[in-house]
């Protein structure tokens, strides 16, 4: 392939979710109509490298002459409850639900002694200041069910343990429109022990 062909699929094949073969295939679509696909995207990365920044308060992601961000500064919203996430993705997907409509705290990754991302690392000593400084009464953990998702939540449990604060974690079970017989043995576990009255 020629070098900047080549360069434009390598690229593209760092996004999440993109293969090697469905990178070559978009670099192709892109090159094949640059003024309907390529010059868009460009000034739309363009943009978004200038403009996008993390909000200052809870690492999502806002614009620059929004920082804070407007879930940081939305009144409306319920100030004493924490959700705490890994990405600032996450905070899009939970915004989807409707169901929580307190503020943020992005984590930046979790704990994870392979790939040496450790305490330091993350956004804890952050998560701490703000507990005490916007008298937070609650934390929602909401980190992914692995092993290092578990490690996180754990570590968290212990380091909110003495500022007096209820710490939560989203509940265990079922995803929605499944069957049990499509479950894996540990949701179908933490589905059992999450289990509520009807």
């Amino acid at each position: 392939m020629i070098g900047p062909i080549e360069d434009l699929t390598r690229a593209l094949a760092r996004l999440p979710g993109l293969g090697r073969r469905s990178a070559s295939r978009a670099a192709l679509a892109l090159l094949r109509e640059p003024e309907k696909l390529l010059d868009p995207l460009s000034w739309a990365l363009r943009s978004a490298r200038e403009s996008v920044v993390c909000c200052s308060r809870c690492g999502a992601f806002t614009v620059r002459d929004e920082n804070p961000c407007s879930l940081c500064t939305d009144a409306l919203r319920d100030g004493s409850v924490v959700c705490v996430v890994e990405e600032p993705a996450d905070i899009i997907s939970i915004e989807a639900s409707g169901a929580f409509h307190g503020r943020y705290h992005v984590l930046g990754g979790k704990l994870s002694p392979v790939h040496r991302v450790g305490p330091d690392s993350l956004r804890f000593k952050e998560l701490g200041e703000r507990v005490f400084a916007e008298k937070i009464s609650e934390v929602l953990v909401a980190v992914s069910t692995d092993m290092e998702g578990d490690a996180t939540a754990g570590y968290l449990s212990e380091f909110l343990s003495q500022c007096g604060v209820r710490i939560t974690r989203l509940a265990f079970g079922l995803p929605a429109d499944s069957g049990v017989s499509y479950s894996d043995p540990l949701t179908l576990r933490r589905a059992i022990n999450s289990r509520t009255l009807m």
